[in-house]
C-alpha cells in the first residue's frame, strides 16, 4: 500500500475537505470526476469527494474485493439473481463497527473466538450483540458478517 493511500492519509485528506475553499473543492472534483460538480451544495460535494477518495484507496488496496464485487454485479445484471457472498472471515486486529440507535460500537478482533468490546474480553460476537441490544442476537448477523438468508415463513 502506498503512503498516499494509507488509511491515515485518506482520513486526513477527508478531514481537510471541510476546511477547503469552495474553489479548491471544485478543482478537486474536476480532477477526480473530469467535470465540474453539477450542484452548488457544499455539503453534498464534500460527502461525494470523501466517498470518491475512499473508492480510489480501495481500488489500490483491495483489488480482489472489488473484482469480486464487479463479478457479482455483472451476474446480477445478467441473471436478475444474486450470487451468494462468500463467508466473511474476521482476522486478528480487525475492528468491527455497528451503529445501533445512534451510538457507534467498536469491537476489536483479538483472535479466533476472542474479542474486545468496551475494555472487556468476550468469546463470542453474540455475547457482545446481547450486551449492546439487551436481547439475543446472532453476533455475526448483528455485525454484518452474514446475512439472514432463511426464507420468510408464511403466516396461517
Amino acid at each position: 500500500m502506498s503512503t498516499s493511500q494509507s488509511p491515515r492519509h485518506i482520513v486526513a485528506r477527508i478531514e481537510a475537505l471541510h476546511s477547503m475553499r469552495w474553489l479548491d473543492l471544485k478543482a478537486l472534483w474536476i480532477s477526480l470526476f473530469g467535470a465540474p460538480p453539477g450542484i452548488n451544495n457544499r455539503r453534498y460535494v464534500i460527502r461525494r469527494l470523501a466517498h470518491r477518495l475512499q473508492e480510489d484507496a480501495a481500488r489500490e488496496t483491495m483489488p480482489d474485493l472489488l473484482a469480486t464485487n464487479d463479478e457479482r454485479i455483472r451476474h446480477l445484471l445478467a441473471t436478475g439473481t444474486l450470487k451468494p457472498q462468500p463467508k466473511k472471515i474476521v482476522t486478528a486486529g480487525q475492528v468491527l463497527t455497528k451503529n445501533h440507535h445512534g451510538v457507534l460500537h467498536s469491537v476489536r478482533v483479538l483472535g479466533k473466538d476472542r474479542f474486545e468490546y468496551s475494555g472487556k474480553h468476550y468469546t463470542s460476537l453474540s455475547a457482545i450483540a446481547r450486551q449492546i441490544t439487551g436481547t439475543r442476537w446472532s453476533g455475526p448477523l448483528f455485525f454484518g458478517l452474514k446475512t439472514n438468508t432463511a426464507p420468510a415463513r408464511k403466516l396461517r
